[in-house]
């Protein structure tokens, strides 16, 4: 019987993370260029274990394990092997190396598996569902042969291959497949569990090396009037108050072990940089805001939620010759790869 998971974080009904993980958090599944989607909302949270233990999971290939999934209003039933293709090439670019494409593969099939065995209350009848803002984009063979064009079968091949040379292949903690979340990329690190769900063992804090080179639109500002500030802080804090001086509104953020704004002060009241992130579109919660020239600005680095693996900083580790292997280790720590 599968287990009920209440959880709803506020990424989720942001409808951003990111999250995933997850992000967007998975805000469209139409990232088919040079940009990987921001990651599933995790409307599930992870059930936190005492250890790792022995893994009691036995491997089932992906042509035998099937499950069902809601693609608009239609309830359908795949396997693994006929699904996970579209979901990877809505997910990262086609053009990764081979061993961050063959990462996310064990991530997104791990990530699938997690949800056939925890209920999600926005669609209970079914696994997972094809909306990116709430489990993992997903496109078909209509979408992409429009997006690719001539490089379909070629990018189709990378992607397939991908999927067949780590068949059945996910991550498991205490004998069970992980929610394994992911997400485009971090600034320097990843962001705890702790800090949006509880303390999950794999779900840690870890360098992650991508930069500005390597991640398009890796940095990004939004610029906000000072009447629109105060106006769209007030939905969420009617209680906050403003002076005559927008520049005194503000106070310098709490950073978690991330570099992730935890928390700041506006306008008296405390808001948490996930509503700050909710409330003003922001691509993360890696963001610093300054008041100059009647306008605050917001800049801002990586996307997503952070937690798990970044897409582009497994793209940057294959690139310096890790396989898919060391980059799950690395960023899903005392998993077991089964």
């Amino acid at each position: 019987m599968k287990q009920i998971i209440w959880v709803s974080i506020l990424l989720a009904m942001a409808a951003i993370i990111m999250p995933v993980l997850f992000i967007g958090e998975n805000a469209g599944g139409d990232y088919l260029s040079d940009e990987p989607s921001p990651t599933p909302s995790q409307t599930l949270a992870p059930t936190p274990t005492s250890s790792a233990g022995t893994s009691s999971y036995v491997k089932v290939p992906d042509d035998e394990l099937s499950f069902t999934v809601l693609d608009g209003d239609k309830l359908k039933t795949v396997t693994m092997a006929e699904y996970l293709p579209y979901v990877l090439a809505a997910e990262v670019p086609a053009t990764f190396s081979e061993e961050a494409l063959k990462a996310q593969a064990v991530a997104a099939r791990t990530y699938i598996l997690y949800c056939t065995k925890h209920t999600n209350p926005k669609h209970p009848q079914a696994d997972i569902c094809t909306e990116s803002g709430c489990c993992m984009a997903y496109s078909d063979e209509t979408v992409l042969r429009g997006v690719w064009g001539d490089k379909y079968e070629e990018n189709l091949a990378a992607i397939s291959n991908a999927v067949t040379d780590t068949d059945g292949q996910v991550l498991t903690y205490a004998g069970e497949p992980i929610l394994a979340s992911f997400h485009s990329s971090s600034a320097g690190k990843t962001e705890d569990g702790s800090e949006l769900w509880g303390a999950v063992p794999y779900l840690v804090s870890v360098s992650s090396p991508e930069t500005e080179n390597d991640v398009p639109d890796f940095v990004t500002t939004v610029e906000v009037s000072s009447d629109n500030f105060k106006e769209t802080v007030l939905l969420l804090k009617p209680e906050a108050t403003f002076s005559e001086d927008p520049a005194a509104w503000i106070s310098a953020p709490e950073l978690d072990e991330s570099g992730r704004v935890r928390s700041m002060a506006v306008g008296g009241s405390v808001i948490t940089g996930s509503e700050m992130r909710k409330l003003f579109s922001l691509r993360s919660t890696a963001f610093t805001v300054e008041y100059k020239n009647s306008i605050f600005v917001f800049t801002v680095k990586g996307y997503g939620h952070g937690l798990g693996m970044s897409q582009y900083g497994a793209n940057v580790m294959a690139k310096n010759g890790f396989d898919y292997r060391e980059i799950l280790a690395h960023y899903y720590p005392e998993t077991e790869l089964c």
